[in-house]
């Protein structure tokens, strides 16, 4: 890459890092009072709705969630992508693959929020966080020589921990999923969760791209597809971030509801731990600096 492209990428990420920090402080800090009023879904549904603040008239329990959500994004997720810009600057191979996770989690986020949330006054940062992250996601990929990368890895790369990783990953989100569609197509509105929404965004987004995509992974690692070395540590990235941004959502939501979810936050939070202690081995398997190939940096 030349300094002109590395200092390009370093300042479209830190704008995402910026507006990101902005949006999310908004959603922790102009949360509202949490005024509510009772409401009919369309479907028949009684349900708390907010009344003010900047996630106005939407479920009480999606905006618990949300705060949650916003929390993690803005002291975890926020600080690790600022702090990753150094080693982009200097065309750090590592700090590539980190950042594109990162930007990964924030595309998802912002992508499901702008199409999950009533409409509010966040709605257009919503569209250019996802927008600009998916951008600056294709740039950063169009800078590395996957075949290169798959040479310069080492053996301690942990393909076959990472496979089964994703394969969980993807087996739990369809048992989970399926179960609400299911429901939901029964009629079941409770155990559904629609929670006033006319569909299910979080299971179309999980279900057509995070699942399909996690396979695709596990299979390329375990065949030794070059590709697979660029989407192992990206997807392990994401892994760590989203499900302990899960554990944040599940915790906000046990802070008005007074109903912790224990299983599934054992699960995600067992699956941050699984994907941390992955990611540390991949990353360290890696090359990087003065060991990477040349037609890589």
């Amino acid at each position: 890459m030349t300094r002109n492209t590395r200092l390009g990428l370093v300042i479209l990420c830190l704008s995402i890092a910026l507006l990101a920090a902005a949006v999310s402080a908004a959603g922790v800090f102009w949360r509202g009072t949490g005024a509510t009023i009772l409401a009919t879904s369309i479907r028949g549904e009684r349900l708390e709705v907010t009344t003010d603040g900047v996630y106005p008239f939407n479920a009480r329990r999606i905006v618990a969630e949300g705060v949650g959500w916003d929390l993690f994004t803005l002291f975890a997720a926020v600080p690790a992508l600022i702090a990753a810009l150094p080693g982009l600057l200097r065309g750090s191979l590592r700090g590539r693959l980190f950042v594109i996770g990162l930007l990964a989690y924030l595309f998802y986020q912002y992508l499901m929020y702008a199409m999950t949330w009533a409409f509010g006054p966040l709605f257009l940062p919503f569209v250019a966080l996802y927008a600009a992250s998916l951008a600056a996601i294709v740039w950063l990929v169009s800078t590395v020589d996957v075949t290169a990368l798959s040479r310069g890895v080492s053996g301690a790369f942990p393909r076959r921990g990472m496979a089964a990783l994703c394969l969980i990953v993807s087996l739990a989100l369809v048992g989970m999923w399926l179960q609400r569609i299911v429901a939901g197509l029964r009629g079941d509105l409770e155990a559904a969760m629609l929670l006033g929404q006319t569909t299910m965004v979080v299971q179309a987004l999980d279900l057509g791209l995070v699942v399909p995509l996690a396979v695709f992974t596990a299979v390329v690692i375990l065949r030794r597809r070059p590709v697979g070395f660029l989407l192992g540590p990206v997807f392990v990235v994401k892994a760590v971030a989203m499900a302990s941004a899960i554990c944040a959502m599940i915790l906000g939501a046990w802070s008005v509801e007074g109903r912790l979810d224990k299983g599934a936050l054992a699960f995600f939070g067992g699956a941050a731990l699984a994907s941390l202690w992955l990611g540390l081995g991949m990353y360290r398997s890696l090359p990087d600096g003065a060991d990477a190939p040349a037609s890589i940096r």
